[in-house]
């Protein structure tokens, strides 16, 4: 089994026997609990951050290594991947069209599209900022239509060898000498703030949801469905020994695994009634109960809170839908797999959030 993966179910196992073990759960329509929109915007980063690097290790460079498939900026006209930091701007223009109120992009100094530098002075101290100091995000508050809104900037570092290639060679870019590691502009989150200078953790919530979703998302139809179609390479739960892309749900585990050994609270898995991996089984009653109601219902969200040594915690279940053919497949022909007449868009399971609140 792969390292990572295995690494992934043995830390998110003992975060659940962590965070459930003694603990009292509530389900309720209304939380008074929230977030700092620091820590909201840090949670919303880390997501964004863990499956870029997933996204630019696992499947750029790894194919790009093994297969010669390679991420091109005409990506849909030469059947390649796309490049990371188009996989972030087409996932975040998915979240911005859900009308969350919560919008990110991702900017430079030394932009190949004018379009990705600053905004206004605020981006351009931001990205002088987080260059200088990459370890501290750049934040302000503002107003805009009456509403108060809280802003951070973010470091945007050259994660994969393919960042660094397309900057430094592109024939537009100002700037050719980035190296591996590198900050190479800033990810800019915005977010409305909540009464008292807290965001509902419940809306919190439904930030990081639609993060991970839209990421995958993007995955599974401008990666996995295009290139599958087009026969030039196929998903499978083998991926590291035989080349291939990862399912959508591994994409979503991996990038898990990246954000429980971050250790910041914030913590999500996939889980299923109908699990092929019994780890993915749900654990506790919440997320049986959870499962239910989502099960139901595709639209509602099963919220609740529960305390671990004085500790308050929010967590929320979303559905999680099929939302490829290969997640099809993968479990209808799986033989460890107790369900086999799964469709597409069917609710295959839940996505259960946890993190502290005040």
């Amino acid at each position: 089994m792969n390292k990572l993966l295995l690494s992934s179910i043995i830390l998110i196992l003992a975060a659940s026997i962590f965070l459930f073990s003694n603990q009292s759960w509530s389900e309720t329509k209304v939380i008074p609990l929230g977030v700092a929109p620091i820590i909201a915007t840090d949670y919303i980063h880390s997501v964004i951050e863990a499956d870029r690097t997933i996204y630019s290790k696992m499947i750029v460079e790894r194919l790009g290594d093994a297969i010669s498939l390679k991420a091109t900026e005409n990506y849909l006209q030469e059947n390649t991947l796309p490049l990371p930091a188009q996989f972030l701007l087409l996932a975040s223009e998915n979240v911005t069209s859900q009308g969350l109120g919560m919008t990110y992009r991702l900017m430079s100094l030394w932009p190949i599209n004018p379009q990705n530098g600053p905004n206004d002075s605020f981006e351009e101290k931001g990205l002088e900022a987080v260059r200088k100091n990459p370890n501290k995000p750049f934040t302000t508050i503002f107003t805009t239509k009456g509403k108060r809104m809280f802003k951070a900037v973010y470091p945007d570092k050259a994660v994969s060898k393919s960042c660094v290639t397309c900057h430094n060679s592109h024939p537009k870019s100002p700037k050719k000498d980035f190296k591996m590691g590198g900050v190479m502009g800033g990810i800019s989150i915005t977010i409305p703030l909540g009464q008292e200078g807290l965001i509902p953790a419940k809306v919190v919530a439904d930030y990081i949801h639609a993060v991970i979703e839209s990421d995958r998302m993007i995955y599974a139809e401008y990666v996995v469905n295009r290139l599958q179609n087009n026969n030039i390479v196929n998903a499978s739960e083998h991926w590291w020994k035989e080349n291939t892309l990862l399912l959508p749900a591994q994409f979503l585990l991996n990038a898990s695994d990246i954000i429980a050994h971050k250790r910041m609270g914030l913590m999500y898995k996939l889980y299923s009634p109908w699990p092929i991996n019994q780890y993915n089984r749900a654990v506790t009653k919440f997320e049986q109960q959870g499962m239910e109601v989502i099960a139901k219902n595709p639209k509602e969200t099963f919220i609740g809170t529960h305390e671990v040594h004085d500790r308050q915690f929010f967590e929320a279940v979303y559905p999680d839908f099929a939302v490829s053919k290969a997640c099809v497949s993968c479990h209808n022909s799986h033989p460890d797999s107790p369900k086999r007449d799964f469709k597409l868009n069917d609710v295959m399971g839940g996505i259960m959030l946890s993190f502290p609140v005040q």
